[in-house]
């Protein structure tokens, strides 16, 4: 989209300030993401941590009272978390919507036994351990694949490049798409190639980066970014909902995920804590509701400068892959 044919967002606040004599500086249109998503929209929408059928229920019936629009919802716990049964009623449910449902592959290593996880490095974080990890990995992937899911969160630059592997060579369907998890999340722009080259199709980077860091990023790659809005605890409780229209502008094509801070953890999800999912679910869907009247009023929105995309679309377009081996 070209910044001649629509003015830019204006930043929260600008006209007031400006009317005191504390004008904010001018958008520089060179700061501005040239890409978007095939279907010509800018951003998307996700709804993190819906972590089984009741959860998913929960978040569209919500999405529904609201008038929120989701395309997508990714569950963090696990593919191993969930009998066959739940995964097919999370499919049959998500496609009846229109919302691409993504599922976490794992083990990893915040969960097995080596203690590096809990020392103040972190160790490897979510990475798997060992090649009985990856096979673990590659066994939710085509266990979720054949049950009919096709969105994958990762988190391990080997499963990554695995998974596209096993995608190209047709074992797993070639309209799959993987999700790079936040905890790996790249936090420059060649490490975002690199993601980009082994397979991702989008990339959580972190949400403590700042607006320059995501131009940069822009300078070099096109693939589609999760941002989280408003941050887990465990990633920083960052709320950036003020800079909704900013961060379309710079990062597009870009997941906008409403995220929920001052909550507890629920991974491993289980029985025991179905009113936490429940609740937090319907909060999370709120905070979206939040995010996206603050988005029209900035004057970024569906009527503005940066498009959404049409709900149902899922796949990110053309991306650069480092070449396969040859076997």
């Amino acid at each position: 989209m070209s910044e001649s044919a629509a003015a830019l967002p204006h930043r929260p606040g600008e006209a007031a300030l400006a009317s005191l004599g504390h004008a904010i500086p001018a958008g520089d249109t060179a700061d501005s993401s040239p890409h978007a998503f095939p279907d010509g929209g800018r951003w998307r929408t996700e709804v993190p941590s819906v972590e089984g059928p009741e959860a998913l229920h929960t978040v569209l019936k919500e999405a529904a009272q609201l008038g929120v629009p989701v395309h997508r919802v990714s569950q963090g716990s696990g593919v191993w978390m969930l009998t066959d049964a739940e995964i097919t009623e999370m499919v049959d449910t998500a496609a009846r919507a229109g919302v691409e449902l993504c599922l976490f592959t794992g083990p990893r290593g915040t969960w097995d036994i080596g203690a590096g996880t809990r020392t103040a490095s972190g160790g490897g974080g979510l990475r798997a351990r060992g090649q009985s990890a990856v096979a673990g990995c590659v066994e939710d992937a085509l266990r979720a694949a054949a049950l009919g899911v096709r969105c994958l969160l990762v988190a391990d630059e080997g499963v990554l490049w695995v998974l596209h592997q096993l995608r190209e060579r047709g074992d797993l369907p070639a309209d799959t798409t993987f999700k790079v998890s936040a905890l790996i999340g790249p936090v420059n722009p060649a490490a975002v190639s690199v993601h980009e080259g082994l397979g991702g199709d989008s990339i959580n980077i972190p949400s403590d980066l700042t607006l320059e860091h995501l131009t940069e990023i822009r300078r070099v790659s096109r693939v589609p970014l999760d941002f989280y809005l408003e941050a887990p605890d465990d990633l920083g409780g960052y709320v950036r909902m003020h800079e909704i229209a900013e961060l379309i502008r710079r990062g597009a094509p870009i997941y906008l995920k409403f995220g929920l801070s001052k909550a507890p953890g629920i991974y491993p999800f289980g029985g025991h804590l179905r009113d936490l999912a429940l609740e937090t679910a319907r909060e999370r869907v709120r905070r979206g509701r939040l995010a996206l009247d603050l988005l029209a009023r900035l004057g970024g929105g569906e009527s503005g400068t940066d498009t959404m995309s049409p709900l149902g679309s899922r796949l990110p377009g053309a991306l650069n892959r480092f070449p396969i081996p040859a076997s």
